[in-house]
């Protein structure tokens, strides 16, 4: 497996950049709508944490590449999501820091941004296996994994802590190689349908 690199994506009227500094405003604006940091099972950063954000996730490289996902026409950031947990020996990454404002989630731009990832990471840098992780009570985010078409691997007990200090269990899937080419047949149909 080739270690992913910076890169743009672009997809269905969705783009994926590498998240930078330039992007913090927008990352703010999409944060504010809904309020989404106020959820104590996202990763979502508050509007005076954006910069930090931004920081902490390039210091986070190589485990982690984080992308900002952007409106091609407007050029409006709506989110960002990462590849993180990037483990070459073994051609595995997950995907995850995902977030949305509120008025992009249940659209098109989910299921966008998961299948330009999961293209990539299976066609361009040739993984084995794609991971996904999310809180035993973020209900939202496992429907939409498993919508995906990602099998549920397991849950981790206690297995991480939340901002508001307690601790999570973690629910595990993932998708492998070769699963990927009917997982890739139903998310173009699905963006087709919609």
């Amino acid at each position: 497996m080739r270690a992913p690199a910076p890169l743009t994506l672009a997809l269905n009227g969705v783009r994926l950049e590498p998240l930078a500094p330039h992007h913090a405003d927008g990352l703010r604006a999409a944060a504010s709508d809904g309020e989404l940091w106020k959820l104590r099972i996202t990763s979502v950063p508050e509007p005076e944490h954006v910069d930090q954000y931004i920081f902490k996730a390039a210091e986070m490289r190589p485990a982690r590449l984080a992308f900002a996902v952007v409106d091609q026409a407007s050029g409006v950031v709506l989110g960002s999501t990462s590849y993180h947990d990037i483990v070459p020996e073994l051609d595995r990454v997950e995907i995850g820091y995902t977030w949305y404002g509120k008025r992009h989630q249940r659209t098109h731009v989910n299921t966008s941004c998961k299948l330009m990832l999961l293209t990539h990471a299976f066609e361009t840098l040739g993984c084995a296996l794609v991971g996904f992780r999310t809180d035993n009570f973020n209900f939202a985010s496992q429907a939409a994994i498993s919508r995906l078409g990602a099998k549920l691997d397991g849950v981790l007990r206690h297995h991480a802590l939340r901002r508001d200090n307690t601790v999570r269990d973690t629910h595990l899937y993932s998708i492998t190689r070769g699963e990927w080419p009917e997982i890739k047949a139903h998310l173009e149909y699905k963006l087709k349908r919609d």
